[in-house]
């Protein structure tokens, strides 16, 4: 839980603040039903068959796994594919966005989710930084080619008890040979990240133009901390300040900064809330 001084610290860091920065990790999409995979216990909760096999969460997401076995890896991207194109983001987004675009310097978003929840709630994708790629857009196995393309065509059949893709598996338009995600996965070396360091370029000269940035950082924990690490670039190298928002690991390093023991649902209602004076 939080108090009402930390809220009212909260408020203050965004009233004078001339650009907003949300870092975004996977704790963003809980609200809104999103699975994050806490622990193997979780991961395997959500898939019952991989965790029958003790296959975890890096070795599905994996581009071995598309090697070894791409209808179970594609059963399981092809499951989250679905799942992200279905799920209603969260009232925490249009928060987000009201107070994004009300902010004088603008906005900008670093996020290691893959899901485009971001774009669904309306965020331009020009101000967006998907650190570990997008699940909507698809690459060569290969890669025979650093072309990029939308996954929308592409419609999975998954039988989730069994984690397998009933359909024909996507293929490179260039080569024919086995597409697979544009998502940066474990064991990597494949990845197209040139889309990526466009972003990361785009929203670095963004950062150029702010005087007292504010970063409030979602759902980011410490397990797979790039989120965190980008926080601390701002705070940094830009003099910015931090709102972390996390049910679990809520602590900030600075007295000037703050932290919300809560979902990003509950603290940013909140905050709206004191906003209008409530």
């Amino acid at each position: 839980m939080f108090s009402k001084k930390q809220l009212q610290s909260a408020i203050h860091l965004l009233e004078q603040c001339d650009g907003l920065i949300i870092a975004a990790g996977a704790g963003m999409g809980v609200d809104s039903g999103l699975p994050d995979f806490r622990g193997t216990d979780g991961f395997w909760k959500a898939y019952p068959s991989l965790g029958a096999q003790k296959i975890a969460f890096h070795e599905i997401a994996s581009p071995s796994a598309f090697r070894r076995h791409p209808t179970e890896a594609w059963g399981f991207y092809g499951h989250r594919l679905n799942l992200y194109r279905h799920t209603i983001p969260h009232a925490g987004f249009q928060i987000l966005l009201k107070w994004a675009t009300s902010t004088a310097g603008g906005y900008s978003i670093f996020t290691s989710n893959v899901d485009g929840q971001f774009q669904r709630a309306g965020f331009s994708a020009q101000q967006i930084n998907e650190c570990h790629g997008s699940i909507h857009q698809m690459q060569c196995m290969l890669p025979c080619s650093e072309t990029i393309w939308p996954a929308q065509a592409f419609h999975p059949q998954v039988d989730t008890i069994n984690c397998h893709l009933e359909n024909a598996l996507p293929i490179c338009p260039h080569c024919g040979g086995l597409a697979r995600p544009h998502i940066l996965m474990f064991d990597d070396w494949s990845w197209l990240e040139h889309h990526q360091q466009r972003q990361m370029e785009r929203q670095q000269r963004w950062l150029d133009t702010v005087r007292r940035p504010l970063v409030i950082e979602i759902g980011a924990g410490t397990a797979i901390p790039t989120v965190r690490h980008f926080s601390q670039r701002v705070l940094q190298r830009h003099g910015g300040r931090l709102i972390r928002i996390n049910l679990r690991e809520s602590g900030v390093a600075n007295v000037l900064d703050v932290g919300l023991a809560a979902g990003a649902v509950e603290a940013l209602t909140a905050m709206d809330v004191m906003l209008k004076g409530g």
